[in-house]
């Protein structure tokens, strides 16, 4: 979006240039990664990243508040409630769609908020190998305040692993090997010297739980968690030693109990210019009569499972009473074909990546490119110059 490093990207951009890239990507851990990589990363302007901190401090500071803590209860199903939950998570990430405003001006909306892991070590290695490949100015940056790849990485590093040995740390997950994330699993193992294990590899023996490093048999003090507590719910084949329910001896990071609190329950908590109207559905006492630009979204699902895009009134009419409250409906958001690219503009919905120790830091980000409907792959069939991506800012 600064037009100037758009116009010299693409001017310098070569197919062979892409693949090369790619294949280096994909040779790092001699692995072929099971997502597609976008042509291009996104340049975000000075005007524009002041209405993204902005956005990002209100919703920092909402997320600290006493008000937010009372709120986020209702959001956590008692059933699934995990023990020793921390004062805050560990982790979050919030994920914009680039808009504009009616002034035409570029402006961040809010589209979902997570408690939870992401790409925190792949983004890294794009970065890394973005620079390689292509001509990323030296005044520009992925990283946020002050960091650099080096200090980034420690403060992941510090987050995830602390002062404990970094083999008594797992990243826990399904059967790790077949997520479509794998590629960040490795780098976390390379990176910070945690290693991906599948949740059937752990044993318990009393509140103690253990792995098999190599044939030793190791302690586990802290889980990196990668579970997706709807993924697990459905693998009734996957059997398994514990249960999250239970006093274990861990500490997880982040807890999973935030994976519930800080997520779509929390948008109707948010109110500001960077919210679209989202209300809890058993609220909506008026159905709007333009249904077609809102949306439906569950509660208790992940990576869009369940979300109807064109709404009508007997989609929400099916819906029993009792489960009414299990739904938000929100205000359709408009995302901005912004970045041009050889066709046609592709629209760019940007996920930044804050710790949080004692209070909640941005450090990185990560990019979707779409020139679909909706930004997921089978939206995005057939298209190039879409995919996965990042964004950088100039100093």
């Amino acid at each position: 979006m600064i037009k100037s490093l758009r116009e010299k990207y693409i001017s310098e951009f070569t197919e062979s240039k892409y693949e090369e890239f790619v294949k280096d990507m994909n040779s790092e851990f001699d692995y072929k990664i099971d997502f597609r990589i976008a042509e291009t990363p996104i340049f975000l302007p000075k005007k524009l990243m002041n209405e993204i901190n902005n956005a990002a401090e209100d919703f920092t500071t909402a997320l600290q508040s006493k008000e937010f803590r009372e709120f986020s209860k209702g959001g956590l199903p008692k059933q699934l409630e995990v023990p020793n939950e921390d004062e805050h998570t560990s982790l979050l990430a919030i994920d914009f769609a680039i808009c504009k405003d009616e002034n035409g001006e570029f402006i961040p909306q809010l589209i979902e908020l997570q408690g939870f892991a992401s790409l925190y070590c792949y983004q890294e290695l794009l970065n890394i190998k973005m620079r390689k490949h292509f001509d990323i100015g030296e005044n520009l940056n992925t990283h946020f305040n002050g960091l650099n790849p080096n200090s980034y990485m420690k403060i992941v590093k510090d987050t995830i692993v602390g002062d404990t040995d970094p083999e008594n740390v797992i990243l826990l997950d399904i059967e790790p090997e077949k997520q479509k994330t794998y590629i960040d699993f490795l780098c976390t193992e390379k990176y910070i010297g945690v290693r991906p294990v599948c949740i059937t590899k752990v044993k318990r023996e009393g509140k103690k739980l253990f792995y098999d490093n190599n044939g030793k048999k190791t302690p586990i003090e802290k889980i990196y968690n990668r579970v997706i507590y709807d993924e697990l719910a459905k693998r009734s084949d996957i059997k398994y030693d514990f249960r999250f329910s239970e006093e274990l001896d861990v500490k997880w990071v982040a807890h999973p109990n935030w994976f519930f609190k800080i997520s779509k329950y929390s948008i109707p908590f948010l109110k500001n210019k960077y919210v679209p109207k989202t209300d809890f559905l058993n609220d909506v006492k008026d159905i709007p009569e333009d249904l077609e630009n809102y949306v439906l979204k569950p509660l208790y699902s992940f990576a869009g499972a369940g979300v109807i895009f064109d709404l009508k009134k007997e989609d929400l009419d099916a819906i029993p009473e009792d489960k009414r409250k299990d739904y938000i409906l929100q205000k359709k958001v408009n995302y901005e074909p912004s970045i041009v690219t050889p066709d046609i503009p592709a629209k760019a919905e940007l996920r930044l990546l804050f710790v949080w120790n004692d209070k909640p830091q941005l450090i990185h980000n990560l990019v979707r490119l779409s020139k679909g409907k909706m930004m997921g792959v089978d939206f995005n069939k057939n298209q190039t110059w879409v995919g996965s991506s990042i964004a950088y800012h100039e100093e």
